[in-house]
């Protein structure tokens, strides 16, 4: 095998493996989920990702990994449960969210027009953080919320822009509560992040 060739062949490998950092990867375990720093570990690119994300749209890192937590637990193609008709016939599902970030496809239609990101996959931690952070970007535009109010984020991202306007969320006390969660965690994930071994922006596995 000639070096030419060898060059050539460790390029496309590095190549290869560098694309495969947004790809899915198994979800932590459910123990280490409550620490950012566990998450980190167990993927560190998803930690790239959320940088990624806050430069571009100002959402911070804790309250990215917060939303994912919650939406999906991780699971890169989590899915809203399917209902049975009588214990035993499948029904369609009441949500076409899909994906890591729990997106709904118009939404992510709507992401992928706005950002000319047309080869956006819900199931892929890079996309799915960009889109995170471009929606609470939207809600800081069209409702006047804060990057860092966590908590009406959230409910902005559940009930959507309108939905939020009106005031949706009054009648739902179990929402409420579920975004006072969402906020704890980012909270807790945020004291949690200067004590984190951080990975380098640039690296190639397993050097990461």
């Amino acid at each position: 095998m000639n070096s030419g060739f060898k060059n050539t062949l460790v390029f496309l490998m590095l190549l290869s493996v560098v694309g495969l950092s947004g790809c899915a990867s198994s979800p932590p375990p459910a123990r280490a989920q409550e620490n950012i720093c566990d998450i980190i570990a167990h993927e560190p690119a998803w930690y790239r990702a959320a940088q990624k994300s806050e430069a571009r749209w100002g959402t911070p890192i804790s309250t990215q990994i917060a939303f994912v937590r919650q939406e999906s637990s991780f699971r890169h193609n989590a899915r809203p449960p399917r209902p049975t008709l009588f214990g035993i016939i499948p029904m369609p599902r009441q949500s076409s969210a899909y994906g890591y970030a729990q997106a709904q496809d118009g939404t992510w239609d709507d992401y992928r027009r706005a950002t000319g990101n047309r080869l956006a996959r819900r199931t892929n931690i890079d996309d799915a953080l960009d889109f995170i952070g471009w929606y609470n970007e939207m809600s800081r535009q069209r409702n006047g919320v804060a990057l860092n109010d966590t908590y009406n984020l959230y409910l902005n991202y559940h009930e959507g822009h309108t939905g939020f306007r009106n005031r949706s969320y009054n009648s739902k006390p179990w929402l409420l509560n579920v975004a006072r969660g969402v906020e704890s965690r980012a909270r807790t994930y945020e004291a949690q992040l200067p004590n984190c071994r951080l990975p380098s922006r640039w690296c190639v596995w397993p050097l990461c």
